[in-house]
């Protein structure tokens, strides 16, 4: 089987006049916002993708942070490509601002159609990113979904002849969805599509709402089979199950999910295991109020931010060191948030619990 790589290196000499847009080429592009783009694009620049591959390859590889290792090898490949490389790539920003508990990075495509893609990054490997992913579950207008609509606006602005297609993966799925529901119904008009890679869904309020309503036959989601992150709140919108050669939470890597031509392969349904997971959170979500919430999620940050580490490999490298001080952090905390610590813990356990003797029951009726 074939993945993104391949297909650019299939599919490379072939540009959008010979054959149009599709979904694996708006994935690409959302890996695209992941890329070291730091130190090699300038503000206000508008450079192609062929030159930024250039500049990537004569730059010094131990400064970049290069998120994922198959980076290292799409950017080349994409550059060189006649697909990718003649593309222009402009306003790209990557903020991250600790008290807002805000991870935001997004990039702007010119395709050679005359058409815009934006694309929003998803979770960095930074506590910040993974924090305000956690965010999600109990608020609705977090501070990256508001920095992605004022993107959107600002690109609609500058450039308001032009249709628009917009894309992310993980948050960044999320982040596109929700730019394309809360702009004004003039920028809505011009979008041509919005590409959700296994981005979570909405609270209720959001999917209740006409402008919900109004741009989500626009939307089309891709979850792998064993999806986790992208099955996690509430989905409207129509979905497409990619075949990945991963496993489980691995899944979630784009360089995993499998291609055929200008397409994914697809599957009819998720796995029982990805049905059970989904089925176990949003029920762990629901019996839980949005204070609650929080709390959880800011006691957990709290600890894992007074081991000084500011990335997951900070933690994943110094797994033992990490421990002994989020262990002694634990006993700091009052005995009214370690109650509540251990009955958040307790009721998702007991979820589980329950929903694990229910899949047992139906298997043993379908094995009679």
């Amino acid at each position: 089987m074939a993945n993104i790589i391949d297909y650019v290196e299939w599919r490379g000499d072939l540009n959008l006049n010979k054959t149009e847009f599709n979904e694996i080429d708006s994935l690409i592009l959302n890996r695209f916002s992941y890329f070291p783009l730091d130190n090699l694009i300038n503000k206000n620049e508008m450079v192609s993708i062929k030159e930024l591959s250039e500049r990537f390859k004569k730059a010094d590889k131990k400064q970049m942070r290069i998120l994922w290792k198959d980076d290292a090898d799409l950017f080349p490949i994409m550059g060189n490509s006649k697909r990718f490389g003649e593309m222009l790539a402009l306003e790209y920003i990557n903020k991250i601002d600790p008290e807002q508990e805000k991870q935001f990075s997004a990039i702007t495509v010119i395709l050679p159609d005359d058409t815009l893609y934006i694309s929003y990054r998803g979770t960095d490997n930074t506590l910040i990113g993974w924090k305000e992913d956690f965010n999600i579950s109990f608020k609705s207008h977090i501070a990256s979904q508001i920095s992605a609509k004022k993107y959107l606006e600002n690109i609609a602005k500058k450039y308001p002849y032009k249709k628009i297609r917009i894309g992310g993966h993980s948050k960044g799925g999320n982040l596109a969805v929700y730019a394309s529901v809360f702009v004004d119904s003039e920028i809505q008009k011009r979008i041509i599509n919005v590409y959700n890679n296994d981005g979570p869904g909405f609270h209720e309020d959001i999917i209740n709402t006409e402008e919900y309503k109004r741009v989500i036959n626009k939307v089309t989601t891709y979850i792998p089979q064993d999806s986790i992150f992208g099955m996690l709140l509430n989905h409207e919108e129509k979905y497409t199950i990619v075949q990945s050669n991963e496993k489980g939470l691995m899944e979630h890597d784009a360089y995993s999910w499998q291609v055929l031509g200008k397409k994914f392969v697809v599957l009819k349904e998720v796995t029982n295991e990805s049905k059970f997971i989904d089925k176990t959170i949003k029920n762990w979500l629901k019996d839980l109020d949005m204070d609650t919430r929080q709390q959880v999620i800011d006691i957990v940050f709290e600890i894992l931010n007074s081991t000084n580490s500011k990335t997951i490999q900070d933690l994943k490298f110094s797994l033992v060191k990490n421990a002994r001080i989020i262990l002694s952090s634990y006993k700091q905390i009052t005995p009214e948030n370690k109650k509540m610590i251990e009955a958040t813990v307790t009721a998702l356990l007991g979820i589980v619990k329950e929903n694990v003797k229910a899949e047992y029951k139906k298997f043993k009726i379908l094995s009679k």
